[in-house]
Order: C-alpha cells, then structure tokens, then sequence
C-alpha cells in the first residue's frame, strides 16, 4: 500500500507541472486511481477485523517482516505529496494571476523542458510560514487530521459542483445524466461532509479560515480591477477628439516611440488626456499596448501581437494588442520590447506598400472612415523579408532593399497597387522614419490609477477598496517588472478616481 500510495504521489507530482495535458488523464485512470483505490480498500478490509486499530490503520496493516521498509517508503510518499500540492498551488495562484481574481506576483520559469514547472515565492513563503504555525499551535496530529479531513471532503464537494456546471454548460449533457451524477455524488460527500463539520473545533476550523481569507483577497482584487476597467471606459478619449488636434495633435512631437500601456482594448484612455493636459508633449509615434490574457490555455508567439493603426496617417498612432492565455508564462529572455517593434514594423511596411484598399462595407471602428487593411490581403504583393526586419537599423535602410514575394489569400476587396518604384519608396521612408524614432528611443507609459471609495460608501467597502485594493495594489508585481521594462525608460502617470 505504501508503494502504490508512493507511485501515484509520483504521477500527481508529475501532472502538476504539465497541466491539462491528456497524459494527465490517462495517468491517473491508469495508474493513480488503481493505486489509491488498492490502498484505501485494503485498510478498510483490516478495519472490518480489527476496529480497535482505527487510529494507526496504516501501520497496524504491515506485516512485521515489511514494516520498515513500508515505513521508508510512505515517508518518502509523504515528501512527493507534499512537493504537488505545492507545484499545484503555483500553478493555481498563476492562472488566477492571469484571469484577473488575484494580484501581480512573481513567477519563476524553473525549467526549459517543461513550460508548466514554475516557481513562485510569495507563495511559498506564505506556504512556509502557515505550516510552521499550524505545525506549532496543534497540540497533537489529531487536530491536524480533522483539519486535513474537512479540507478533503471540501475539495470533494467543490469538484462534484464544479464538474456539474461542465456538464452543463461546455458537454451539454442530458440534464437526466446530470441530475443522476450530482445526486448520487452529493449524497455520499454530504453525509462525510456532515460528519466532519463536528470536527470544525478540534482544529477543523484552520482550513475554513485559510479559504475564507483567500475568497475575501480574490473577491476584492477582482472587484476593484473591474471597477479600475469600467472607470477607464466611461471615461476614455473619444477619437474625434484626437482628430481635432490636428496632425500634431496640438502638441510638441518629440523624437522617439511612446508606448502607453492600457487595458482598454479600444478608444484612447484617460491617461493619455491626462498626461497630455499637465505636460503637452508626446512622442512622434505612440502606441497603445493593451495585454489581455486571454480564457485559453495558450497563444502561439506567431499570433501574440496583433497591431493596427489608430486615425490618419500623419497621427502616427497605433494600437497593439497583446495576447497571452492563463499559462503563458513571460520568461526574462523574451525581449517584449523588440518583439513589439519587430510586429510594428511589420506592419508599417506592409501597409505602406497596399494603398487606396477599403472593404466595400467595413469601416474603421475608431474613425468611422473606410477600413485599411491590417494583414494586406491581395493576391500578390511584395514586403521584407522576416530577416531583413529584424536586422533593420539606421545605416540598413537603403534604396536597393531585397524583396521578396508574400502570397496572402484573396478578399472581396477593392484596391490599386502603386508601381514597384513609388512602392519601395514608400517603403523605405516609412520605415526609415519608424527606425529614427525607435534610436531616439522608447519610454514606456504606464498607468498609475488609485482606487478610493466615495465618502458616503459603507463602512465594508471603505475598508475593501481603500484598505485592502490598497493594499494589495502595493504588494503587487508592477508590469513594468513583468515585461522587464528598464527603469530609465519608465513613465508613470497618477490619477485617482472614487467608487
């Protein structure tokens, strides 16, 4: 028993740094459940003969001849259990980072081989010290065993819900079906869950404050996030006002690539109006970079950055949308900001070379005027070679550029193609513009709104938002660290806001 209980702490440990694999799935119906079920089934049948021995079942069922070894064994089970249950609260704690229910917070990528193994030390640590004090305020391991077995049937109960709702909604199951495996599943965890709640102050207690304080940091941190994103598209720039700038946009146009980070996935934020009120300066080209993390497990790093541009030409303003799923993990050697640029570049250059194009009904979501084409779709056409943009630097932009020849799939579109001359041209002093900005350099913008609650609010949401948001806003890893942006090209700008 103490091998089989070793072998599938094994297999678990191993599922939890790969998660939502099939060979998860498969190990644990193969393996894992066998074990366990072996394990658990024989203790019951010594329980049957000998009901005396309930407190120490495991090892008053090893023969004599075994019990040391058994004993090697199920300590080092032990140690394999308690490393999943740790791989799983990281990988938990990250998914929740990225779906919005749970602070900024530091993730080590601890393997190349393995994307899912990962490290976290705020958790950790947090991890380190609740086991020292549980570990020192129980007076005896009873107390630790009733917490143990509330915190299981919990989970038990948890899972059943949460299998339910699948059920339902993402397999649409026969709800007969449904209703047949929630009632019969419910039944046999509520009549545990019944028993252990007597248990509740023997020690029983501990697990149910742990989640308590969990469930109120996730509800707050998700609360003032949602309240910070409404409050920034209530009052965001409406475009036509950006247009009545003029070209310059009324402002002093200063050498250099702007990227101001927001959440909002369309129209221009309000920290771009407040920014430009109190200092009426900007840079030559700004984009504004909105990173969404995205309800999927992953986003292939060809479809990361989707790039647009934002009004007329002369602007020079664009917008980048940043995709990530909820176990895309941002690793120190990816260099966000050349990537960015390399997918701006490319679209510059392939836009410059497609004009006059329009759909016959789209129209720009921002301008309402006609549509220009993103990804160029024509049947042939002529752009850099994936080489030459990444390579691409002041002294490199000539006239005798290398071209090489994109077939992009065919749309209903209408469309002249200017001559091959006037079209690298074109494309040269696009991008030569493009290149002098970006040596001139590039300042990171980064939004630094303030949460407080009106003064009429009640007491609970004075203490929510102004106290706890607060306060875990400043514990909280900063973007600027999560894209390793250089503190020399760093810009915040404060603004407050009451809800």
């Amino acid at each position: 028993m103490g091998l089989s209980v070793c072998l599938s702490n094994l297999v678990f440990r191993q599922a939890n740094s790969l998660p939502f694999a099939r060979k998860e799935h498969i190990a644990f119906t193969v393996l894992v459940f066998p074990c366990l079920l072996l394990a658990y089934t024989g203790q019951a049948a010594y329980l049957t003969k000998y009901p005396s021995d309930v407190s120490e079942a495991f090892y008053r069922s090893i023969p004599d001849c075994v019990y040391w070894p058994i004993f090697v064994v199920a300590t080092i089970a032990a140690v394999i259990a308690s490393q999943a249950t740790i791989s799983a609260t990281f990988s938990i704690i990250k998914q929740s980072v990225a779906l919005g229910f749970f602070p900024m917070v530091k993730v080590v990528h601890t393997s190349k081989q393995f994307p899912g193994q990962i490290y976290i030390p705020e958790i950790n640590w947090i991890l380190m010290i609740l086991c020292l004090a549980i570990t020192a305020g129980f007076k005896s391991t009873t107390q630790i065993g009733h917490a143990y077995g509330i915190a299981v049937v919990a989970v038990m109960l948890v899972t059943t819900i949460l299998m339910t709702l699948i059920m339902l909604i993402v397999w649409r199951s026969n709800i007969l079906l449904v209703a047949i495996f929630t009632l019969t599943f419910l039944f046999v965890e509520m009549v545990y869950f019944s028993a252990v709640l007597f248990k509740v102050g023997q020690g029983g207690w501990v697990p149910l404050v742990i989640a308590g304080v969990f469930l109120i940091v996730m509800c707050v941190w998700h609360y003032g996030t949602v309240k910070k994103y409404k409050f920034e598209m209530q009052c965001k720039v409406p475009m036509a006002w950006i247009l009545g700038l003029g070209p310059s946009l009324g402002l002093v146009r200063v050498p250099g690539i702007g990227l101001v980070y927001t959440d909002l996935p369309r129209g221009v934020p309000p920290i771009f109006s407040h920014f430009v009120t109190h200092l009426p300066a900007i840079h030559s080209i700004v984009v504004f970079v909105c990173v969404k993390y995205l309800p999927v497990t992953t986003v292939t790093p060809e479809e990361r950055f989707y790039v647009k541009r934002i009004g007329p030409k002369n602007l020079n303003m664009f917008r980048c949308a940043v995709r990530y799923g909820y176990t895309d993990l941002h690793k120190r050697e990816d260099d966000f900001e050349n990537l960015l640029i390399k997918s701006l570049t490319q679209y510059v250059h392939q836009e410059s070379l497609i004009h006059s194009i329009s759909y016959s009904s789209d129209e720009d979501e921002e301008t309402g005027e006609p549509f220009n084409a993103e990804s160029t779709n024509v049947s042939q056409c002529k752009v850099l070679s994936e080489t030459e943009l990444c390579g691409l630097s002041s002294a490199s932009i000539t006239s005798d550029v290398s071209l090489e020849t994109f077939p992009v799939s065919r749309s209903e579109v209408r469309f002249s193609i200017p001559s091959e001359a006037s079209t690298v041209d074109s494309t040269i002093s696009d991008l030569q513009y493009l290149i002098n900005c970006r040596d001139a350099g590039i300042v990171h913008i980064f939004g630094n709104t303030i949460v407080r609650a009106r003064r009429d609010s009640n007491f609970i949401k004075r203490v929510a938002v102004n106290h706890i948001y607060a306060f875990l806003r400043r514990i909280c890893r900063e973007n600027s660290v999560i894209f390793n942006v250089p503190h020399e090209s760093l810009l915040n700008v404060g603004q407050v806001f009451y809800v």
